[in-house]
């Protein structure tokens, strides 16, 4: 059953989401097998999780619950669309994309958050003003490692402390600017195209963010901002290379300038989309 918005807010609000998260770690982190082993009978029942595709399709080969959740998969399991085209960081489903109005970036009917507030950088925001964006829901059944959407060089990194409000979809309609509310990771790349933002929003029960060049960022769930510079390092990320993974399900934004890309027209929100899938077309970079 939906609940009215104002009453899914206030519930949400009340839910000590910082604590619950920590445990939600903790507990996926256990090793005793017959915990491990029932946690992950019982999410793969639940969500009807396919191991096919995994390296290690036998459900009794991972270590942990976090183990399982965060799974590789078999080489060449997300061939990757033919250059020029934007490839989808993660598996998922289309929450929302298109055209970022100015700075405010559309969130869901009668809300919306700005993109200064989301990477926490109002000069750093210019870059995607009238640009467009796309915002990938990641469900507990889908793939949980994300991977570059083309080829970049990773300049800045901020994590920024927030709430950890669950980001299902019936929570995105009820709660306004959601996305730079919650605690999330704002990464800023440059790539032979232009800027390019990408942000690891945090959410209830995420029990960590990583990436592959700092390892865990979250928890502990930090009380203030914390900074990575990166431009006095050559960290360059290839077309498709894994930057990071979730814990459990939660939400990729992704920001872009204006004139880099166009959208494909038989994709938009509700549909699901696989790591290395044509998210649209890049235009070629200026000599």
């Amino acid at each position: 059953m939906m609940l009215p918005p104002l009453l899914e807010h206030g519930l949400q609000a009340m839910l000590p989401t910082r604590l619950l998260s920590a445990l939600m770690h903790r507990f996926a982190a256990i090793e005793q097998p017959w915990i491990r082993q029932a946690t992950i009978d019982f999410v793969r029942r639940s969500y009807a999780i396919d191991l096919s595709e995994a390296e290690r399709e036998d459900p009794r080969a991972y270590a942990s619950f976090n183990d399982f959740f965060t799974r590789s998969l078999k080489p060449g399991s997300r061939p990757l669309a033919e250059a020029p085209a934007l490839l989808s960081p993660v598996d998922g489903t289309i929450s929302q994309w298109g055209r970022i109005d100015g700075d405010t970036v559309f969130q869901a009917k009668g809300r919306s958050f700005s993109a200064g507030a989301l990477l926490g950088d109002a000069a750093g925001a210019q870059a995607f003003r009238d640009g467009a964006f796309a915002t990938i829901y990641l469900a507990p059944y889908n793939y949980h490692r994300i991977h570059m959407p083309m080829s970049a060089r990773l300049l800045q990194g901020r994590y920024i402390p927030g709430r950890l409000f669950s980001v299902q979809p019936s929570t995105v309609r009820a709660i306004d600017g959601l996305f730079a509310r919650n605690e999330r990771l704002a990464l800023q790349f440059e790539t032979a195209f232009g800027p390019m933002a990408l942000v690891l929003v945090g959410a209830l029960f995420v029990g960590s963010i990583e990436t592959v060049i700092e390892g865990k960022i979250s928890p502990p769930h930090w009380r203030s901002p914390r900074d990575y510079d990166y431009r006095d390092r050559d960290l360059q990320l290839d077309r498709g290379a894994e930057l990071g993974r979730f814990n459990m399900g939660s939400t990729v934004i992704m920001l872009l300038p204006p004139g880099l890309a166009r959208w494909r027209e038989d994709l938009g929100p509700g549909d699901a989309v696989r790591m290395g899938q044509s998210l649209g077309q890049l235009s070629q970079p200026s000599a």
